[in-house]
């Protein structure tokens, strides 16, 4: 009873801390701040209603950063707002930006001191200062892709406000730069010009940097090409981003290799890029260790010594590329991916091989190994799930 009125007393005192969200006040108030931290709960979870104190002291303790919301949205009274943003479990945590939102949830510990530290890390800058090109070469991280950003100063408007604004969404994806004064003027490559931004590929020199043409003025456009150039199409999983990787609900098609096989995977993102783009929206392209993915390994019968090798995980069943010395035959790949969505990878392996008049079925009925990696999808111990079908 003491416990229940301690609680009840922190929800009365700190209400104001929190907005309650509805379809009536959502869109004005996920752009009246920098940042809004917002929990879809619903009432009848019990995680929802251990998160709720937790939530409250965490906006108590931010109260020094005006520029930070923290809103509520109760996912049974409002379906319409849940569904828009894909809300299937509860409590789950999302940070907007300037309105926009980002595409990593909160996953982290559910603590008042944990929810505070990741928001103060948000608001420190996405952006870092350089003064001269010597100063770049010896402090940017060569291995990440980047962008460098030569803006005289901060009144070459909106683009510098832009930028940043950009920058803020894809700090989890790109290490951005900024050289700012006259010395800028000087370059060669900016011939006079006030303000150039380039994307820099992983491991590449200066001379192999995109530069951005399109208009100075316009948010959506440049956020849309950094995205393009930040956000690769084959993506590495790691523990640490599985259960997110999981949630976007795609199939896997992961090449494992040894951590240090450069050339299997650039070979694997050729053939990703130039013969599987268009299937971006039904698989997720991905490299694995596998020294650290030992399991799925073992479910497919192989292990490190078998590796490179190529396995698609579609959440039921996982099915192995029969050989990865053939990757490189033209369309091979795309096959493999293509017979997962026409069902033929599920129904040859319960049922044999399709019959040809060239190959008769021998009647054997195999069986697949299950999943892995749906394994790693959100735990029932920390969410519970709207649709329980579903994950």
């Amino acid at each position: 009873m003491r416990l229940f009125l301690l609680i009840l007393l922190l929800i009365v005192s700190s209400r104001e801390d929190v907005l309650q969200m509805d379809s009536s006040n959502i869109e004005e108030a996920l752009k009246q701040r920098e940042l809004v931290l917002v929990n879809f709960y619903a009432d009848w979870c019990r995680f929802s209603q251990q998160l709720k104190p937790t939530f409250l002291q965490a906006s108590d303790r931010l109260k020094d950063k005006p520029e930070v919301l923290f809103a509520a949205v109760d996912c049974d009274k409002e379906p319409s707002i849940a569904h828009k943003f894909n809300v299937n479990k509860y409590p789950t945590i999302k940070l907007f930006r300037h309105g926009d939102l980002i595409k990593k949830e909160y996953r982290s510990q559910r603590s008042a001191e944990a929810i505070e530290a990741f928001i103060r890390k948000q608001l420190e800058s996405p952006v870092q200062l350089f003064n001269s090109e010597e100063e770049l070469a010896s402090r940017i991280e060569s291995a990440k892709r980047n962008v460098i950003a030569y803006i005289l100063d901060d009144q070459v408007q909106p683009l510098h406000s832009n930028y940043y604004k950009s920058a803020s969404s894809l700090r989890e994806d790109c290490g951005f730069w900024l050289g700012s004064g006259d010395w800028i003027l000087q370059r060669e490559e900016q011939m006079h010009r006030n303000a150039t931004i380039y994307f820099r590929e992983p491991n590449k020199a200066a001379e192999g940097n995109f530069e951005y043409t399109g208009p100075s003025d316009d948010y959506d456009y440049l956020k849309n090409w950094l995205t393009d150039k930040c956000v690769p199409l084959v993506r590495e999983i790691t523990f640490e981003n599985a259960e997110e990787l999981t949630e976007e609900g795609l199939p896997f098609l992961i090449l494992f290799r040894q951590n240090d096989d450069i050339e299997s995977e650039k070979l694997f993102n050729s053939i990703v890029t130039n013969e599987l783009f268009d299937q971006k929206n039904s698989i997720n392209f991905l490299v694995a260790d596998g020294k650290r993915f030992a399991h799925p390994l073992q479910h497919l019968g192989k292990s490190e010594k078998d590796l490179p090798l190529i396995a698609i995980d579609s959440f039921r069943h996982m099915y192995l590329f029969s050989n990865f010395k053939q990757l490189g035959e033209q369309g091979k790949l795309r096959q493999f991916v293509l017979d997962l969505n026409s069902g033929k990878l599920h129904r040859e392996f319960h049922q044999g091989p399709d019959t040809t008049p060239e190959s008769p079925s021998d009647g054997k009925i195999t069986q697949p190994p299950s999943s892995v990696f749906k394994q790693l999808k959100p735990a029932e111990t920390r969410y519970s799930f709207s649709d329980k079908t579903e994950l």
